[in-house]
């Protein structure tokens, strides 16, 4: 299977590369991991409701522009659904046997994503009430990716 999670923003901190990067190495035993980072818009706060859009639909573009035209996409939202670890691999065995292999994971920046984003994804995934640095969830989200393959595997990992 063949993963992408595709990002506004790049990764300053060290210690959050090297995490990604280690569970990307993990990863390659069951498919392929890539990040795509997009250009994070400048803005100043406090933001008009009009700027909000503005920044929402240019980093929106950028992320529509890098997903794959036959992934099955999965947009991070705080207002998705709440899946177990458990339900992510039943959903990566789901898009397997249906033939999918593309599997295109979207992360906002700071301030969410925009509503086309939302709607070009087939799932939006809510990893918990808490907010996350968008830059942090890329490695928790590489973490459940691994985890997912090593449950769908049977393997003692998730224990």
């Amino acid at each position: 299977m063949n993963i992408q999670v595709i990002a506004v923003g790049k990764i300053k901190e060290q210690y959050l590369q090297d995490g990604i990067e280690e569970y990307r190495k993990r990863i390659q035993r069951y498919g392929r991991l890539q990040i795509i980072e997009v250009k994070e818009e400048s803005f100043n706060e406090p933001l008009s409701p009009r700027e909000l859009e503005l920044v929402l639909q240019r980093e929106g573009e950028r992320l529509l522009g890098r997903i794959n035209p036959r992934a099955y996409v999965i947009a991070l939202d705080r207002l998705g659904q709440a899946w177990s670890s458990e339900q992510l691999a039943k959903e990566f065995q789901t898009l397997a046997v249906a033939g999918t292999s593309q599997i295109d994971f979207i992360i906002g920046g700071s301030l969410g994503l925009d509503q086309k984003v939302l709607e070009r994804a087939q799932t939006s995934l809510s990893f918990s009430g808490f907010t996350f640095p968008h830059q942090l969830m890329r490695l928790i989200l590489a973490e459940q990716i691994y985890r997912a393959f090593t449950i769908v595997q049977g393997e003692r990992y998730h224990k």
